[in-house]
């Protein structure tokens, strides 16, 4: 799931399917779904540095986020205990945030009046 979600996002991003811009049909219009957007990519990018890092904490966001399995079951697909999932859960979470904060740009300052 997670390799279909990125590689769409990649073929939405390329010139020769529009680039930035997209088809919209009129009952896709009224939906609320969200396009796919850059993040997804980052996202995708850290989630393979944190596998080259622990490979079952990766794992952990892989089949919570992409998925959508709950905390018991992803224990169980791993074969951890719940807290351990939990506790792997939580520091990918945290180590992910630090990741994407860190590609970030830093903002603009605004100039000081003298």
């Amino acid at each position: 799931m997670r390799r279909i979600l990125v590689e769409q996002g990649r073929r939405k991003r390329r010139v020769r399917h529009g680039g930035g811009m997209r088809r919209i049909d009129l009952d896709d219009a009224c939906s609320l779904v969200l396009p796919p957007s850059d993040d997804l990519l980052a996202l995708d990018e850290a989630l393979s540095r944190l596998a080259s890092l622990n490979s079952v904490r990766a794992e952990v966001v892989k089949l919570r986020f992409f998925a959508g399995l709950t905390m018991p079951e992803v224990a169980r697909a791993l074969g951890i205990s719940l807290p351990t999932a939990e506790r792997y859960w939580a520091f990918a979470r945290t180590w992910l945030y630090a990741e994407l904060k860190a590609d970030e740009p830093p903002p603009a300052k605004k100039p000081r009046d003298t």
